[in-house]
């Protein structure tokens, strides 16, 4: 046994110290938004259990899933960041710029389907990386901070967004519907309604199970490979714990800083596309906002783990999903879910690092106890290959 396995914690007392921090996140998140219930004068218990009972019906999962796709590819492109040290809260302008300019070429192409869709996401993947690269190149080569220009940034993409919808693709009213040319048959993302429905029953109400969420099963999936298992990224993550440790053994910081914004800004281009691509089928003033800024929270929640940052898009996901029966029964209103968000919120980067810190206090020990094991040890004998007529003395 190496002295690196020998001090390292088992498998399952990793799991758990993992699994602490969005579980003891959301049982203050539930308990928090109880008392406020309460004070409002609502029963806590009607309402959840209704909220839980319409979130499990097929429809709902339907739109469950449908809400943490793109939630799940916000939280990838902030986690790429994390992992360097690097605040990308530009996600939000850089999907939103991406999708419109993904959604404009889409109209334009004719070509054969799979084709046209690799070309959309191959043109959100290059807008996202390129506007995240303006503020990674301002980082190394003039020390500006990324949460500055990316913050400006997201101001630059929004209003150039409008400007675009409103002059460039001009149409004759003047109406908040203003959208990009309808995308062609042949550069949607096929629905998953038929796949789902052979394990379960029809799926009713005019919902659809956008299709993108493959795409987004395959992000984390290369993120997750490229973090724990090759060079590049394992340079990222130590540039991002140690940046002088890691550049005193050859990693370059500028040029790792600037790979991760290209990276981070890459799948942050995808955020959008799922909309266009699976629902709308065209970009418009209607299109949702604020999914870059809700990646951030669901990265937090995840603690930049593709695994973890699954779990908490499908929770924010059901929440949102869930959350408009209780305004149709009048059990309590709508918003005490955006309280539970922020409570998950709260709580999850709290008891982030009070696992951080029990965890490091355990390996710690663990250490120690193994090194005091090893100093117990007698040493090893040691033979002599010399020869004994080397050995005897002389005369």
């Amino acid at each position: 046994m190496n002295a690196r396995s020998s001090h390292r914690l088992p498998a399952h007392r990793r799991l758990t110290l993992a699994l602490a921090a969005p579980v003891a996140a959301l049982i203050l998140s539930l308990a928090v938004a109880s008392i406020a219930l309460v004070l409002s004068g609502s029963n806590p218990f009607p309402a959840y259990g209704r909220m839980f009972s319409y979130g499990f019906e097929l429809e709902t999962l339907v739109d469950m899933v449908n809400r943490a796709t793109p939630l799940y590819l916000s939280a990838v492109a902030v986690a790429i960041g994390f992992r360097m040290n690097l605040f990308n809260i530009g996600v939000e302008g850089q999907y939103i710029l991406a999708s419109i300019i993904a959604a404009q070429v889409a109209a334009e192409l004719s070509l054969p389907a799979p084709l046209h869709l690799t070309v959309i996401i191959l043109v959100g993947m290059a807008t996202g990386s390129v506007w995240a690269l303006i503020a990674g190149v301002l980082k190394v080569t003039r020390g500006i901070h990324e949460v500055i220009s990316t913050i400006m940034l997201n101001a630059i993409s929004i209003s150039l967004v409008v400007a675009m919808l409103f002059r460039q693709w001009d149409v004759p009213d003047e109406s908040l519907n203003q959208e990009t040319a309808e995308i062609p048959p042949s550069g949607r993302m096929p629905d998953l309604n038929g796949f789902v429905e052979l394990f379960t029953r029809e799926i009713g109400k005019g919902r659809v199970l956008w299709g993108f969420v493959i795409v987004a099963i395959i992000i984390g999936i290369l993120y997750w490979i490229y973090v724990a298992r090759t060079r590049p990224g394992y340079d990222l993550r130590a540039s991002g714990i140690n940046p002088l440790a890691a550049e005193a053994s050859g990693v370059s910081p500028k040029r790792t800083i600037i790979v991760a914004m290209a990276l981070s800004g890459a799948v942050g281009g995808l955020v959008g596309l799922p909309e266009v691509l699976g629902r709308d089928y065209a970009y418009g003033l209607q299109f949702t906002q604020n999914l870059g800024f809700a990646g951030i929270a669901v990265a937090l929640l995840g603690q930049n783990h593709p695994g973890g940052i699954a779990i908490g898009a499908l929770v924010f996901g059901f929440l949102d999903s869930a959350a408009p029966i209780l305004d149709v029964h009048g059990d309590a209103p709508q918003e005490i879910v955006e309280i539970m968000k922020g409570i998950i919120i709260f709580a999850a980067v709290i008891t982030y690092v009070v696992v951080q810190r029990r965890r490091q206090d355990e390996e710690a020990r663990a250490a120690s106890l193994a090194m005091a094991s090893s100093d117990s040890e007698p040493p090893p004998e040691t033979t002599s290959n010399t020869p004994e007529s080397d050995t005897r003395p002389a005369t």
